[in-house]
């Protein structure tokens, strides 16, 4: 190799790197906002006067139009090019950041939410596409292990973001900064974006199925939004009816999608995925995983800061023991536990969440509202490592058997599905949560307010228990052993020297 060559490919190295930090640190800001905004609720809730629909809009709000757009992002990125997407969504996000921050009231907040999570969903999926096409195969299992560790530090360094810059309350701004710090990180990724990033399309032309987006958006509308206003309408005849009526959409948008296919080979969900039992047993785990999350975390915010009275940052720094659990145990389980045990860990990890779940009931329960912080990093700590043996390997587990020319289409469905439990979840918050909730007796006595969220939160998390414990049996369909990176190495043999490959969501063709 000449000294030439040599200064070319460390220029190119230092490039991709530089190009993988960018696409992380935006998937670490848009992890971060879905978490951030629930310690700072009851600040918002005070500021601005926002209804308890409207608190749920604005975190409920942002997950729905992610999980609505997502598919739909990953799309547009293979059609239009994912750097440009890439952009253009972080363009967005940053704008949306900004009027969240500078939001007058609780409408102006859960509008600038929805584009916020709009913004991500054309964002998100071109990092994992950007990832597939920058780094040969033999080197993204270790990407991949760096991608999970950054995406375990978003999800759970939110809350503790959040209560700092609440707690801090800096220029009399309270909640606001936690929308506001997301301008420099956002221009910073445009700036460097456009200079180290590589522009790449699907190799095949595409077409947009704007009729599939139409009713993947409607479906998931017609089901969530009753969920989030119910409560507060005192559970109107048309929400029922809407929400039955969404299994209708999603049967048409099925229909409409096998006959997509015939067509012109561009549908917008790619259907013969299903047909894959580990990935179909995956994609039910990882919606039934994101309606725990949804739940837990919304609960757990209001128990803690309304129902105990503790500080944004005393909730916050609750939750570091959970945090630190979480990454240790994913790091451990996707680099030792699951090439090893292989499934089994996944299952150990759902039991062992549940019995996270179980303690921390019986322990709201035996001390009530005099418990204190340290009582809780034992119930904490065991749901943390319950959660990090789950988090990082199931993607693997649920792409292991699918077919190497769809797993652009594949992970796009397994971040939609993991977004619409989340927002399905924070929808169910109003009945798990709030509908055991006498407002009309707190309102005549309001001492009782502590002793009815213990209660509350307590029936939440019996629900939590209930659905882990489905998750747990739907795994035994995942692959014993999934097959990780195998594929992918052996592909990179048959490339063309110097040609990276195509991350894409490829028609069905035979």
């Amino acid at each position: 190799m000449s000294s030439h060559d040599a200064v070319t490919e460390a220029a190119t190295d230092r490039r991709r790197w530089i190009a993988l930090a960018i696409v992380m640190t935006a998937a670490f800001m848009d992890l971060v906002d879905a978490t951030i905004v629930n310690i700072a609720i009851p600040s918002i809730e005070r500021d601005l006067g926002a209804s308890f629909g409207a608190i749920q809009w604005i975190t409920a709000g942002y997950a729905l139009a992610f999980a609505a757009g997502l598919i739909t992002g990953g799309r547009l990125g293979d059609i239009y090019g994912r750097k440009r997407l890439f952009l253009f969504g972080t363009a967005g996000f940053t704008v949306a950041s900004a009027l969240c921050g500078f939001a007058a009231d609780s409408e102006m907040l859960v509008a600038s939410r929805l584009l916020q999570g709009a913004a991500a969903a054309m964002m998100v999926p071109q990092v994992l596409s950007i990832i597939h096409v920058t780094f040969p195969a033999h080197e993204r299992g270790k990407v991949f292990g760096m991608f999970g560790a950054i995406i375990g530090l978003g999800a759970v360094s939110g809350p503790l973001l959040g209560a700092l810059l609440t707690q801090w309350n800096i220029a009399g701004l309270e909640w606001r900064p936690i929308f506001l710090i997301n301008l420099p990180v956002g221009i910073a990724g445009l700036l460097l974006g456009r200079k180290f990033i590589t522009e790449s399309k699907a190799p095949k032309a595409l077409r947009l199925d704007l009729v599939g987006v139409l009713l993947v958006t409607l479906a998931l509308l017609m089901l969530i939004y009753p969920l989030t206003r119910g409560r507060e309408l005192d559970w109107p005849l048309w929400g029922h009816l809407c929400m039955a009526g969404s299994l209708a959409v999603f049967g048409a948008l099925v229909a409409y999608e096998k006959y997509k296919t015939r067509k012109d080979g561009s549908p917008l969900v790619e259907l013969s995925l299903f047909r894959v039992k580990s990935f179909a047993a995956g994609i039910a785990v990882q919606l039934t995983f994101g309606v725990v999350m949804g739940i837990f975390f919304l609960v757990w915010t209001l128990y803690m800061q309304i129902g105990l009275g503790w500080s944004p940052l005393k909730a916050g720094l609750t939750g570091v023991p959970f945090s630190i659990a979480v990454s240790a145990a994913a790091g451990l389980s996707v680099q030792s536990l699951v090439p090893r045990f292989g499934r089994k860990v996944l299952q150990a990890g759902a039991l062992t969440m549940a019995a996270g779940v179980l303690l921390y009931i019986w322990e709201a329960g035996r001390y009530g509202t005099a418990i204190h912080s340290w009582q809780m990093i034992l119930p904490l700590v065991v749901m943390g490592l319950g959660m990090g043996l789950i988090v990082a390997p199931l993607t693997d587990a649920v792409l292991s058997d699918v077919p190497r020319e769809h797993a652009g289409s594949a992970s796009g469905l397994i971040n939609t599905t993991g977004q619409m439990g989340n927002a399905l979840g924070l929808g169910l918050v109003s009945v798990v949560f709030y509908g055991v909730i006498d407002e009309e007796r707190l309102a005549r006595a309001p001492g009782e307010v502590g002793a009815a969220f213990t209660d509350a939160f307590q029936n939440a998390l019996g629900w939590a228990v209930a659905v882990l414990a489905g998750i747990f049996l739907v795994m035994f369909a995942l692959p014993a052993k999934p097959k990780q990176h195998v594929e992918g190495a052996d592909a990179e043999a048959d490339e063309p020297a110097g040609e990276p490959m195509p991350h894409q969501e490829p028609a069905l063709t035979h």
